[in-house]
């Protein structure tokens, strides 16, 4: 299965999404969920970040925070809304929000 995941929370996901299994991974990282794609924590990034996956940050949430592309991990991929509405119609059968 291809599973999409909405991560909206910065703290508390990290033991939830380790319990998900899918041939696909993508983590899409939105309002509060974009930090996981910028800040550091005692110099290591966060452990998300770590996983097998495809991961997306929302442009207009980094935006919204005063962050910018600049402040995102070289793994992450900026994306807008388009981008998103693709992901989900194109790339993921399942989507689930954290």
């Amino acid at each position: 299965m291809k599973l999409g995941v909405f991560v909206n929370e910065f703290k508390t996901v990290v033991e939830t999404v380790d319990r998900l299994t899918a041939e696909k991974l993508g983590l899409i990282f939105i309002q509060n969920g974009v930090f996981h794609a910028t800040i550091k924590e005692n110099g290591k990034s966060s452990p998300l970040l770590d996983k097998t996956a495809n991961f997306y940050v929302l442009a207009e949430d980094l935006a919204t925070r005063g962050l910018t592309d600049a402040d995102v991990d070289n793994r992450v991929k900026v994306v807008n809304y388009g981008d998103v509405v693709d992901l989900i119609f194109n790339d993921y059968e399942k989507i689930v929000w954290l």
